[in-house]
């Protein structure tokens, strides 16, 4: 089975571009919706343990947990040294699942996939680019202030350089259904690649 890498920066169309390649039958493994999932289940009484007061009635509670954790690095070490595994787990079984079906292709999308040197565990990696006005528009729309946006952007890898580490860049800016063909040509590219990742 062939494993893509979705990734790009805040605002720039991953999330739809997630979806075309889901409509298109490809198994999606989404992290953000698992590291949520994990909050909301098996990691919550962990993350409680290691941070008392930042879950209740078997949640955790982001606003209460990001009190102790940020600008802590050493209590965010801690986070992630208990998140990590369990969202490894998960994605395994993704992708056991999804090769058990005879899926011939999947996705995992994941938002710092580069900046975690993730790159390594995929086949191709496929970043989601959008000029910079375009893509500040589009985050100013939903709701970002300028200052909320730009201290996103500082905690992630530039949009060109993310495009370096690129097989495949998806041009989200000229409407869905380009989007769309351009997923469609991945799609047909890949079915020819070699595997690549390491375990």
């Amino acid at each position: 089975m062939f494993v893509i890498g979705l990734t790009g920066s805040i605002a720039m169309g991953k999330t739809t571009t997630a979806r075309l390649f889901a409509e298109a039958g490809v198994p999606v493994y989404d992290a953000d919706a698992a590291v949520h999932k994990l909050y909301e289940g098996e990691a919550a009484p962990l993350i409680e343990a290691a941070f008392p007061g930042s879950a209740a009635a078997g949640k955790v509670d982001r606003a209460a947990l990001a009190r102790q954790v940020v600008g802590n690095p050493e209590a965010l070490k801690r986070l992630e040294a208990i998140v990590h595994p369990l969202v490894h787990k998960a994605r395994e079984r993704f992708l056991a699942e999804a090769e058990a079906t005879g899926a011939p292709v999947a996705v995992l999308d994941i938002p710092l996939l580069l900046e975690t040197g993730g790159g390594e565990r995929v086949d191709a990696v496929v970043v989601v680019s959008a000029p910079a006005e375009v893509q500040r528009a589009r985050a100013l729309e939903r709701g970002l202030s300028p200052e909320q946006l730009d201290a996103l952007l500082a905690r992630q890898m530039p949009d060109a350089e993310k495009r370096r580490h690129a097989d495949f860049v998806v041009d989200s800016s000229q409407g869905i259904e380009h989007a769309r063909m351009q997923v469609r040509r991945i799609l047909e590219a890949v079915g020819t690649m070699p595997i690549r990742r390491r375990a």
